[in-house]
Protein backbone atom coordinates (compact mmCIF):
# COMPACT_ATOMS: atom_id res chain seq x y z
CA UNK A 1 0.00 0.00 0.00
CA UNK A 2 1.00 3.40 -0.97
CA UNK A 3 1.16 6.86 1.49
CA UNK A 4 -2.46 8.63 0.86
CA UNK A 5 -2.76 12.45 0.19
CA UNK A 6 -5.63 14.37 1.86
CA UNK A 7 -7.86 17.59 0.18
CA UNK A 8 -10.63 18.70 2.67
CA UNK A 9 -12.82 20.39 0.82
CA UNK A 10 -16.09 21.85 2.57
CA UNK A 11 -19.06 24.41 1.50
CA UNK A 12 -20.79 26.78 3.55
CA UNK A 13 -23.13 30.10 3.93
CA UNK A 14 -24.48 31.49 0.27
CA UNK A 15 -22.14 30.25 -2.16
CA UNK A 16 -18.69 29.70 -0.12
CA UNK A 17 -16.56 26.65 -1.22
CA UNK A 18 -13.01 25.99 -0.40
CA UNK A 19 -10.67 23.77 -1.28
CA UNK A 20 -7.53 23.23 0.62
CA UNK A 21 -4.24 22.16 -0.11
CA UNK A 22 -3.38 18.14 -0.68
CA UNK A 23 -1.78 16.86 2.45
CA UNK A 24 -0.47 13.86 3.75
CA UNK A 25 0.49 14.19 7.29
CA UNK A 26 -2.32 13.46 10.11
CA UNK A 27 -1.40 16.35 11.98
CA UNK A 28 -2.54 18.79 9.15
CA UNK A 29 -5.40 16.77 8.68
CA UNK A 30 -6.42 16.94 11.75
CA UNK A 31 -5.59 21.47 11.72
CA UNK A 32 -7.62 21.68 8.71
CA UNK A 33 -10.59 19.56 9.89
CA UNK A 34 -10.15 21.68 13.14
CA UNK A 35 -10.31 25.10 10.94
CA UNK A 36 -13.90 24.58 9.54
CA UNK A 37 -17.03 26.49 11.27
CA UNK A 38 -19.78 25.81 10.03
CA UNK A 39 -22.95 28.46 8.44
CA UNK A 40 -26.34 27.83 7.24
CA UNK A 41 -26.37 28.01 3.43
CA UNK A 42 -27.97 25.09 1.33
CA UNK A 43 -25.86 22.41 0.09
CA UNK A 44 -23.31 22.83 -3.13
CA UNK A 45 -23.04 18.98 -3.67
CA UNK A 46 -22.27 19.96 -7.25
CA UNK A 47 -19.88 22.12 -6.61
CA UNK A 48 -17.84 19.23 -4.89
CA UNK A 49 -18.00 16.97 -7.66
CA UNK A 50 -17.00 18.99 -10.34
CA UNK A 51 -14.06 19.97 -8.30
CA UNK A 52 -13.29 16.55 -7.78
CA UNK A 53 -13.64 15.79 -11.35
CA UNK A 54 -11.17 18.58 -12.26
CA UNK A 55 -8.85 17.41 -10.02
CA UNK A 56 -8.71 13.60 -11.26
CA UNK A 57 -8.67 14.72 -14.96
CA UNK A 58 -4.83 16.84 -13.54
CA UNK A 59 -3.71 13.85 -11.25
CA UNK A 60 -5.30 10.77 -10.41
CA UNK A 61 -7.76 11.05 -7.49
CA UNK A 62 -8.61 7.42 -6.17
CA UNK A 63 -11.34 7.99 -4.13
CA UNK A 64 -13.69 10.82 -3.09
CA UNK A 65 -15.58 10.96 0.43
CA UNK A 66 -18.80 13.08 0.88
CA UNK A 67 -20.18 13.27 4.40
CA UNK A 68 -23.98 15.01 4.28
CA UNK A 69 -27.43 14.92 5.82
CA UNK A 70 -29.70 16.41 3.12
CA UNK A 71 -29.85 17.60 -0.94
CA UNK A 72 -30.93 20.86 -1.91
CA UNK A 73 -30.35 20.22 -5.55
CA UNK A 74 -31.25 19.02 -8.51
CA UNK A 75 -30.75 14.91 -8.07
CA UNK A 76 -30.66 14.86 -12.44
CA UNK A 77 -27.46 17.24 -11.91
CA UNK A 78 -25.72 15.37 -9.30
CA UNK A 79 -26.40 11.96 -11.10
CA UNK A 80 -24.48 13.08 -14.13
CA UNK A 81 -21.74 14.60 -12.12
CA UNK A 82 -21.83 10.96 -10.44
CA UNK A 83 -21.39 9.13 -13.49
CA UNK A 84 -18.55 11.22 -14.93
CA UNK A 85 -16.65 10.45 -11.86
CA UNK A 86 -17.37 6.53 -12.54
CA UNK A 87 -15.96 7.13 -16.41
CA UNK A 88 -13.15 8.21 -14.70
CA UNK A 89 -13.10 5.62 -11.74
CA UNK A 90 -13.12 7.95 -9.23
CA UNK A 91 -15.45 6.35 -6.81
CA UNK A 92 -17.77 7.81 -4.51
CA UNK A 93 -18.23 7.39 -0.95
CA UNK A 94 -21.27 8.74 0.82
CA UNK A 95 -21.75 8.85 4.08
CA UNK A 96 -25.38 9.92 5.51
CA UNK A 97 -25.80 11.29 8.79
CA UNK A 98 -29.82 10.59 10.16
CA UNK A 99 -32.11 8.74 8.23
CA UNK A 100 -33.59 11.04 5.82
CA UNK A 101 -35.09 8.01 3.39
CA UNK A 102 -35.52 10.07 0.39
CA UNK A 103 -31.79 11.57 0.68
CA UNK A 104 -30.62 8.05 1.43
CA UNK A 105 -31.83 6.38 -1.67
CA UNK A 106 -29.93 9.40 -3.99
CA UNK A 107 -27.28 9.77 -2.01
CA UNK A 108 -27.33 5.38 -2.44
CA UNK A 109 -27.95 5.91 -6.56
CA UNK A 110 -24.87 8.48 -6.67
CA UNK A 111 -22.75 6.33 -5.02
CA UNK A 112 -23.40 3.14 -7.11
CA UNK A 113 -23.29 5.68 -10.58
CA UNK A 114 -19.71 6.59 -9.68
CA UNK A 115 -19.04 2.81 -8.65
CA UNK A 116 -18.64 3.57 -5.29
CA UNK A 117 -20.60 3.21 -2.20
CA UNK A 118 -23.15 4.27 0.47
CA UNK A 119 -23.56 3.66 4.26
CA UNK A 120 -25.77 5.57 6.32
CA UNK A 121 -24.50 6.79 10.47
CA UNK A 122 -26.57 8.02 13.39
CA UNK A 123 -25.75 11.36 14.63
CA UNK A 124 -23.92 10.02 18.15
CA UNK A 125 -21.76 7.02 15.75
CA UNK A 126 -18.31 9.11 15.46
CA UNK A 127 -17.07 5.84 16.05
CA UNK A 128 -18.86 4.46 12.75
CA UNK A 129 -17.76 7.32 10.61
CA UNK A 130 -14.16 6.57 11.49
CA UNK A 131 -13.91 3.44 10.75
CA UNK A 132 -15.56 4.05 7.27
CA UNK A 133 -13.22 6.92 6.92
CA UNK A 134 -10.32 4.43 7.81
CA UNK A 135 -11.74 2.00 5.23
CA UNK A 136 -11.95 4.53 2.63
CA UNK A 137 -8.42 5.69 3.20
CA UNK A 138 -7.45 1.81 3.02
CA UNK A 139 -9.48 1.18 0.03
CA UNK A 140 -7.52 4.31 -1.88
CA UNK A 141 -4.00 3.28 -1.09
CA UNK A 142 -4.82 -0.58 -1.96
CA UNK A 143 -7.85 -0.96 -4.04
CA UNK A 144 -10.58 -3.15 -3.08
CA UNK A 145 -8.35 -6.21 -2.65
CA UNK A 146 -6.31 -3.85 0.67
CA UNK A 147 -9.07 -3.15 1.94
CA UNK A 148 -11.00 -6.90 1.80
CA UNK A 149 -7.56 -8.58 3.33
CA UNK A 150 -7.68 -5.91 6.33
CA UNK A 151 -8.77 -6.42 10.00
CA UNK A 152 -11.53 -3.21 9.05
CA UNK A 153 -13.65 -5.70 6.78
CA UNK A 154 -14.08 -7.70 9.99
CA UNK A 155 -17.20 -4.22 10.64
CA UNK A 156 -20.25 -4.94 9.32
CA UNK A 157 -20.51 -1.26 8.46
CA UNK A 158 -17.22 -1.76 5.85
CA UNK A 159 -18.55 -5.17 4.77
CA UNK A 160 -21.51 -3.03 3.55
CA UNK A 161 -19.44 -0.98 1.30
CA UNK A 162 -17.24 -3.87 0.44
CA UNK A 163 -20.46 -5.31 -1.41
CA UNK A 164 -21.50 -2.20 -2.80
CA UNK A 165 -17.71 -1.80 -4.70
CA UNK A 166 -17.67 -3.35 -8.45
Amino acid sequence: MSAISVQLCYYRGMGEFKALPWTRGADEIKQALLSVRCLAGQTQIAKVLSHALSETRTSKVNALVFVGDCIEEDPDLLGALAGKLGILNLPLFIFQEGNNPQVGNIFSQLATLSGGAYCQFDQGSAKQLGQLLAAVAVYAAGGKTALKSNLLSMDASVQRLLQQLK
